[in-house]
């Protein structure tokens, strides 16, 4: 196969890593990332009470770090400010924990670039193993579950909708009311519920996850909680279609990421 010559098509291509506790992890997700394919990563630090914020220093990598920590939405807000700030046509999240391959970067891009996606999604579910690759039993089955849900009640179709591995278009990050949401785990789910909304097109690929013990991961009451968050994001998304009530993760004109 022909080799892409320029995969980016010109597009600045920055990966931004939410990180909390990744000290063991971070160095090695990053060194495995194919270089050609991004412009710039960028560490994002919640408050870490490990060393990630000095292993990333001595990786060479720019580093934000919260002095307290403020939740795995309120990250991934800093993160994707951080880089429409730098100029990023193309932002991949990554997380530093190892669990997902960072060998999937140049489909990701490419998929973009070429393939004409606003988003793409890397599914745990597309590929056989999850539970092999050591997802527990009880994720694995709220994981379908709770996407046979939302494809109900969000009219889509997708194999999953809880992977924290997604690469998006400047375009979506600036559209889309992102402050309107969460600053917990349930913001990923509430990005998905409006990038469905607002009509842009998303592509998945396969993607292999590990689990151990540096990754990671919550535990089974938070995972609940996030759950209910998830069937109640489903909830608002058809009651601001069906115009019963106006939900500001919802409203075009709720509050955005601002670039300044």
């Amino acid at each position: 196969m022909e080799e892409i010559q320029d995969p980016k098509k010109g597009k600045r291509v920055i990966i931004v890593m939410p990180a909390y506790n990744a000290a063991k992890t971070i160095a090695k997700t990053y060194r495995e990332i194919p270089k050609r394919y991004y412009d710039e990563v960028i560490v994002v630090d919640d408050a870490s009470s490990d060393e990630t914020v000095k292993v990333a220093k001595e990786l060479g990598l720019p580093v934000l770090v919260h002095e307290k920590n403020m939740g795995y939405g309120a990250n991934q807000k800093t993160c994707y400010k951080e880089a429409l700030k730098r100029g990023a046509d193309i932002v991949i999240m990554l997380h530093p924990d190892y669990q997902y391959t960072p060998k999937l970067v140049p489909a990701m891009v490419t998929m973009i670039t070429y393939g004409g996606y606003d988003v793409v999604l890397a599914s745990r579910i597309l590929v056989k193993g999850a539970l092999k690759g050591g997802m527990p039993l009880y994720k694995y089955i709220s994981n379908r579950f709770l996407t046979l849900i939302e494809n109900i009640m969000l009219n889509h179709k997708l194999s999953e909708y809880h992977t924290g591995y997604r690469a998006f278009t400047r375009e979506v990050l600036t559209t889309l009311p992102l402050l309107e949401n969460s600053d917990d785990f349930v913001f990923d789910n509430q990005m998905l519920a409006q990038i469905i909304y607002f009509g842009f097109k998303i592509g998945e690929i396969s993607c292999p996850a590990n689990y151990f013990p540096e990754a990671s991961s919550i535990n089974f009451s938070r995972s609940l909680k996030y759950g209910l968050g998830v069937i109640a994001t489903s909830f608002k998304f058809l009651l601001k279609k069906f115009n019963i009530k106006d939900e500001k993760i919802f409203n075009p004109d709720g509050k955005k990421l601002l670039i300044d």
